[in-house]
Parts: C-alpha cells; sequence; structure tokens
C-alpha cells in the first residue's frame, strides 16, 4: 500500500483549521477506507514499540478484540514477518472478556488475541494478559486488582487500541459507566447480549456477565486510537466527536484525552458536520455532487421541495457562496430537480427504442444479461426484490449467484422438523431402505446434545445449507425465475462453521470470474452495504470487485455496468443514488411475498442485530421512506423505491 494511501482526507479543503474543526471535541483522522486506516495505525504502533525498544522500556499495549481491529492486527504480523518488527518488549492486557468464558471457546476475547496476533508474533508468553473468565465469582475482584497493579507495575498502558460500539463505549464499559471505575466484573446489559447473539448461535448462549478494564484505566493509557468502520457506526462518531461529555456516551470521556485520536473510514465520518455539511464549516468546491448534497439537506432543513427554495433560503444556511458562484435559487433548484427526476426509472435494465441520453440506463441492448449478486440466499429480494422482478417481467435474462450458503443462520429446530418430512415421506412411500429414519435419529441425538455455540458437524452445516437453498429457489421462483437460474457459489472463505470467517482467496475470486466469464453480463448487481455486522457483505463485495479488475481486459466487460445496492441496515443517501425503481402497491406486496418464501429467516431470525424488526419490514420501511422523500423534495409519489448507485470499475 504506497503512502499517498495512508494520508488522511481532508472535507473540505482548507487553510483555516480551527474553522474548518470546530464541531470536533476530539482529533479526528479520516481515511479512504478501513483498510488503509488500520495500516496507518499499524505503523504509529510500531513506531512506538521501536522507540520503547530502543530505550530498553517495556511498552504496554491494551487490546481490543473484534472486527474492527483484524486488519490492524495483520499489518502488524505482516511488519513483524517482513520488516523485523519485535515484539519481545510488548506487554499486552486484553480489555474485556465474556464471564464465564474458556479462554478455548470460539468466542472467547483471549482466543481472537491469539489467533489474529499474538501466536504470530515474538511476544513473550509471560506478557502476555487477560482477564480470567474461568475464576469463581468470588475470586474476581482479587484478580481484577492484581490486574490493575500489574498494569501500574509498569507505568500503565502506553497505547490502547479501542473498537466502538454503537452505543459508544469501550470493553463492557456499557452507557451509565462510572469515569472513575477500574477492571472489574459488570452485568451485561439488553443491547449487547442483543450484539453479541450472532457469535453465540442464539441471544439465550451469551453470557449475561462480562470482565472489562474500567474506564478510567482505559483514559489513563497515554496514547488512545478509537477506530470504527461503516456507515453502521456514523451516528455514534458525531455524538463521541461532537456532541457532549457524558456518561451516556462513554467514549466520549476522551475530549479531555492529552492524546486521542479517533481513527475512522470515509462510511463513519459521514454524519460529522465536516463531511455531512461542509458548507457550514468553510466553502466547499461546488461539483454537482456537492450542489446535489446542499440541495436535499436544505430542503429538509427548511421544509420545502426543492423547486421552492429561494435566495434567502440558501443565504440563510450558509450558502450564499454557493448563490453568488452557480446564480440564482432558481437556476440551482431547476439544475437539482432534473438531476433527481433523472434518476427514477421503471426500466432498470433499460427503455428500448427510447432516448437514453438522461436515462439511468442504456437502451440497447433491449433485452440483457443480468447477474445479481446476493452474498445471503435471501439478500436478492430483500434488498432489490422489487427491481429483480421488474427486470424479469422485462424480459432480461436474469441470473441469481448466491455467493455464501448462509448456513450457519438456521436454527437447529429446523434442521430437525426437515429431516422428520423426509422420514414421513419415506414411510408414506414405503421405502424400506430406512436412511431417512436413520438420518433423524442421528441429528436428533447430535442436536439434542450439542453445547451452547458449539460449531456444527459436516452433516448439519449440510442440511442447514440445503434449507437455504430449497428457499432461494422459491424465492426466485416467485419472482418469475427458473431453477437454473440460480447459482450457489458456496465460497470457500465462508465454510468455518463459526461467524469468524476465512480472508477472501483467489480460489473464492476465480468462482465469481467463471460465473461472469460465463454469463458474460451487461448488468451485475451486488451488495454495496458495508453495515452488515457480521462483514459478510463487505468480503464478498471485495471478491466481486477483484473478480471485475482481473478481468478488465476482456473484450465483453466494457459493455458490463455494475450497480450497488444496500442491504437491509441502510439505504444509500438520496445525493448518491443514481438509478431509483419505483415500486407499486402491488408490487411491493409481491415483494415481501418473495421474502416469505425465506421460512428459516422469517419471525425471528438467528443473527438479527440490534433491530428488532423482520427482515421485510426493515426492506419496507426503508424503500417506503426513499419514496417519500423523493415525495418531499417535490418529485412524483410513489408507494416505494429502490435506490442504486454505479460503481464505475473501468
Amino acid at each position: 500500500m504506497s503512502d499517498n494511501n495512508l494520508s488522511p482526507l481532508n472535507f473540505p479543503n482548507t487553510s483555516d483549521s480551527k474553522t474548518f474543526l470546530r464541531y470536533e471535541k476530539l482529533p479526528v483522522s479520516i481515511y479512504k477506507d478501513s483498510a488503509s486506516a488500520s495500516v496507518a495505525v499499524a505503523r504509529e504502533v510500531a513506531a512506538v514499540i521501536r522507540e520503547k525498544q530502543l530505550k530498553k522500556e517495556p511498552c504496554l499495549i491494551g487490546l481490543a478484540a473484534g472486527s474492527t481491529m483484524v486488519a490492524l492486527y495483520n499489518e502488524l504480523v505482516r511488519m513483524h514477518r517482513e520488516e523485523n518488527l519485535s515484539f519481545r518488549n510488548v506487554i499486552t492486557f486484553n480489555i474485556d472478556e465474556f464471564y464465564p468464558m474458556d479462554p478455548d471457546s470460539i468466542q472467547s476475547y483471549a482466543r481472537f488475541m491469539h489467533e489474529h496476533l499474538l501466536d504470530l508474533v515474538d511476544i513473550e508468553k509471560s506478557n502476555i494478559h487477560y482477564p480470567d473468565a474461568t475464576l469463581p465469582k468470588d475470586r474476581i475482584n482479587e484478580f481484577c486488582n492484581k490486574y490493575e497493579a500489574e498494569i501500574n507495575k509498569h507505568g500503565g498502558l502506553d497505547i490502547i487500541l479501542n473498537g466502538v460500539s454503537s452505543r459508544g463505549h469501550m470493553g463492557f464499559n456499557e452507557p451509565g459507566s462510572p469515569t472513575d471505575s477500574k477492571t472489574r466484573l459488570v452485568t451485561l446489559d439488553r443491547a449487547t447480549i442483543v450484539s453479541a447473539a450472532s457469535d453465540f448461535y442464539g441471544e439465550n448462549n451469551v453470557p449475561r456477565k462480562g470482565i472489562t478494564m474500567g474506564i478510567e484505566t482505559m483514559y489513563k493509557a497515554k496514547k488512545v486510537y478509537l477506530m470504527a468502520w461503516g456507515e453502521g457506526k456514523a451516528d455514534i462518531i458525531k455524538k463521541i466527536v461532537e456532541g457532549p461529555q457524558t456518561d451516556q456516551v462513554p467514549a466520549s470521556i476522551y475530549q479531555t484525552h492529552p492524546d486521542a485520536t479517533v481513527i475512522l473510514d470515509e462510511a463513519s465520518a459521514d454524519e460529522l458536520t465536516r463531511v455531512k455539511t461542509p458548507w457550514i464549516v468553510d466553502v466547499p468546491v461546488w461539483n454537482e455532487h456537492m450542489i446535489k448534497k446542499a440541495v436535499v439537506w436544505l430542503c429538509q432543513e427548511v421544509d420545502k421541495p426543492v423547486l421552492k427554495l429561494t435566495n434567502r433560503d440558501y443565504n440563510d444556511h450558509h450558502m450564499n457562496d454557493l448563490i453568488t458562484e452557480v446564480g440564482t435559487a432558481y437556476d440551482i433548484n431547476i439544475k437539482v430537480f432534473n438531476e433527481l427526476q433523472n434518476t427514477i426509472t421503471g426500466w432498470p435494465g433499460g427503455k428500448p427504442n427510447a432516448d437514453d441520453s438522461r436515462r439511468p440506463e442504456r437502451a440497447k441492448p433491449a433485452q440483457k444479461r443480468v447477474i445479481i449478486f446476493s452474498p445471503h440466499p435471501d439478500d436478492d429480494v430483500i434488498s432489490m426484490g422489487g427491481t429483480l422482478i421488474r427486470l424479469v417481467d422485462q424480459g432480461h435474462d436474469v441470473h441469481v449467484a448466491y455467493q455464501t450458503s448462509g448456513n450457519i443462520a438456521v436454527f437447529d429446530e429446523d434442521v430437525i422438523q426437515h429431516t422428520d418430512f423426509f422420514r414421513e415421506v419415506d414411510q408414506m412411500l414405503g421405502l424400506k431402505n430406512n436412511e431417512s429414519l436413520a438420518l433423524y435419529e442421528k441429528v436428533n441425538k447430535y442436536i439434542k446434545e450439542k453445547k451452547p455455540g458449539e460449531v456444527d458437524k459436516a452433516e448439519v452445516k449440510k442440511i442447514k445449507a440445503l434449507i437455504r437453498r430449497s428457499e432461494a429457489r422459491a424465492g426466485i421462483r416467485y419472482c418469475g425465475l427458473t431453477d437454473d437460474k440460480a447459482h450457489f457459489l458456496d465460497l470457500p472463505f465462508y465454510e468455518t462453521g463459526t461467524v469468524k470467517k476465512k480472508p477472501i482467496g483467489q480460489e473464492d475470486v476465480d468462482i465469481i470470474k467463471d460465473l461472469l466469464i460465463k454469463i458474460k453480463p451487461h448488468q451485475v448487481y451486488a451488495a454495496g452495504d458495508l453495515s452488515d455486522p457480521h462483514g459478510t457483505h463487505r468480503v464478498c463485495l471485495e471478491a466481486i470487485f477483484r473478480a471485475l479488475d482481473e478481468l478488465k481486459n476482456e473484450p465483453w466487460i466494457k459493455d458490463c455496468w455494475v450497480w450497488l445496492y444496500r442491504g437491509a441496515w441502510h439505504e444509500w443517501p438520496i445525493e448518491e443514488i443514481e438509478m431509483a425503481v419505483p415500486m407499486s402497491p402491488d408490487e411491493l406486496m409481491k415483494k415481501r411475498k418473495a421474502i416469505f418464501k425465506h421460512q428459516s429467516q422469517k419471525d425471528s431470525a438467528l443473527f438479527p442485530g440490534t433491530d428488532t424488526r423482520e427482515f421485510w419490514q426493515r426492506a419496507e420501511d426503508r424503500n417506503m421512506g426513499l419514496a417519500k422523500l423523493y415525495d418531499h423534495l417535490g418529485l412524483a409519489e410513489y408507494e416505494a423505491m429502490e435506490g442504486f448507485k454505479r460503481y464505475h470499475f473501468l
């Protein structure tokens, strides 16, 4: 990775940093993506380690577990192997651990740290510390006091690496935790338990307590890095950085820390004032995207449609320079209104025999070959079911590629139900081999004896994958496709049997390349949602991008357009939407029924995240919300809409 990629971004460019950052109470560094941000932090950590080595001093580091930290730890391991970075003077202290918890359990944060960093570098085993969650409860307090004493014996932490939850807490210091707290046993609140449910294969399996380093202990670290990725963290980052210091947002305590830095990717910085509304802090570069973004924001601020905005509205909301630079409110309004209008189309595959100069998609060829990539076996209908139905109804050759099996998201009782069904079928047909009966009894016995959080046996994983496959086929059949249009890629990175997945590999990329070469699509749809709490969408998108890059010299790919949809968590900001496909009430209901075909995810999904709504409810609320926003801006009123952003890869 070049040094140019490791420089923080500025929003907007300005020479007056005090004006630029006046809303921010913490230093913030924003990077293009989480990979470059992680490498930048790793280099700073390595510099401190080496500086301490020259002084023959130990370097104490507080370590957080979790997906936010994986790329950082990977880079530290690479620097150890390729740049002679030694960890012999490093002393580590894990920030937290569930209680009770065996350190060898797949859910253990101690195990996470060993697998991602500690077992891969030359750290002395005696220098590794983590909360002992195997102790009886009456010994925990004594242990916590010794943990604090061990940190203080060396002069406190030199560095602490913090992730941040969607509610702004670090470790298990839940909202409301006292600022003078030290390492202790705590009771986890409901939101933390729900958030952890996926790792434990169900909410009921999550321990109700945890051991955590205290807020005061973390605050005393000489250098603090608070890291966050993805648009799902944007709201809490704004509160941490720009809001008041409060125990309801524990990470806000770092506002008074002498050397704390918030490290973000572009998506997690979206709600910061200098990013969301840069015209408030300085004069931005008024390009088409910035003008559209500002006008949409202004409409919401003054509660007016685009064509009713006045010069005074612009002047009263920090945009008088836009009027000076571009023209009157009337000129700006007409320009933005037309841009928004041109994103709306009932022809996502292009309208045949029509002037396409102002349409999102090309008119030719009239019938296109289309691949819809679905990270899980239901993302296709949840995220873009209305558009899928339109593409099929309008005669395009539509294929759906399910990138992963989705097998970990099936309840055990569904496996018993399906094997019981085949047992009954065999008995009804009078079959004599008793194989279905044996399978039912074997699976039933295994599931009854299965321990909470235990990885499924291969046979059970396969049955769960087949359940998801049958539901996926039912979903696309309801949308008008035949079974042969479903492609189950079963990318190897996913098939670990646990929530933790392997890194994307060339084998995964090659599977996607083979399908692209076979179909030679004119359109590719892919999940551009980065807030998937389990990271599968991010990895699946990376695999597609790598495949497209490796195929960029193929003749057919010059005619291939890539459209990114969003998943169940967030919609594209309206200024980024380049194609909006409307749905009537009947079409929205048809989309809902397609989602209902995924019965194992209905009513109560195994990994719902912190949002308690069902997936169809999330999808409808998002689609109807987008339509209302277009309506509020003065565009045509629709029941619902699905939004897409084009990815330019050539």
